[in-house]
């Protein structure tokens, strides 16, 4: 019996964490990759003037636009649902982007909604001027456009390596799909979509974490 319960640890729940990880609403092996290698942000303005950079960090990278408080309601889905649930992993951050010009209106949601909420340790704000937020953008060959305020509701997924990614081809199923970024205003697509993709994500670091740890130790 214990032989049993032993070999049931072992083997077995190894192959359901997969499984929790590597499937559900999102049924892709991996989390394909939508633009490689996309541009970093390091010189541009943070709000407490350190530099933000994207290489070696998962980043939840957003573009609020110069209206902050229409993206208000945007801002609280994505804090409760994807940030409260992954701000304690050492390697995740949010990035948001807005026109230089708009960092009073970002401190003003800090101090006066944020704060309710609690923490917001690893959320950047990073401003540039309209030119460099269009320049860059397009960098990332996406179908999705900016409003003309430079904000749109989406958020998109960044690797350690700057790689954008997300669902293209087929998944495991045979079925086509494509998706870019994650609606915040949907509350249902932060939870289903986003939060099963993030699952996949954050598993792919742990497994390849563990395979160099183990290796090291062999050597």
């Amino acid at each position: 019996m214990k032989k049993n319960i032993v070999l049931f640890i072992l083997f077995v729940l190894p192959i359901v964490a997969y499984l929790f990880f590597a499937s559900g609403v999102n049924s892709f092996i991996s989390l394909p990759t939508i633009t490689k290698d996309i541009p970093e942000i390091n010189t541009w303005k943070s709000l407490d003037n350190k530099p933000v950079a994207l290489k070696d960090k998962i980043t939840v990278l957003g573009f609020i636009g110069n209206d902050v408080t229409a993206h208000k309601g945007n801002f609280f889905n994505l804090y409760e649902i994807i940030y409260d649930k992954y701000k304690d992993f050492k390697d995740f951050q949010v990035v948001m982007v807005l026109p230089d010009g708009t960092q009073q209106q970002v401190e003003d949601l800090l101090k006066l909604d944020v704060k309710k909420l609690g923490t917001h340790k690893g959320w950047n704000f990073v401003f540039a001027s309209p030119e460099e937020i269009t320049s860059f953008y397009n960098q990332l060959h996406l179908k999705g456009k900016l409003d003309t305020t430079l904000g749109t509701p989406n958020v998109f997924i960044v690797d350690k390596k700057r790689n954008l990614r997300g669902r293209k081809g087929h998944d495991q199923k045979g079925t086509s799909e494509y998706k870019e970024g994650y609606n915040t205003i949907l509350v249902s697509e932060l939870y289903d979509k986003m939060m099963d993709d993030m699952k996949i994500i954050i598993y792919e670091y742990r497994s390849a974490f563990k395979r160099n740890h183990n290796a090291s130790r062999e050597i």
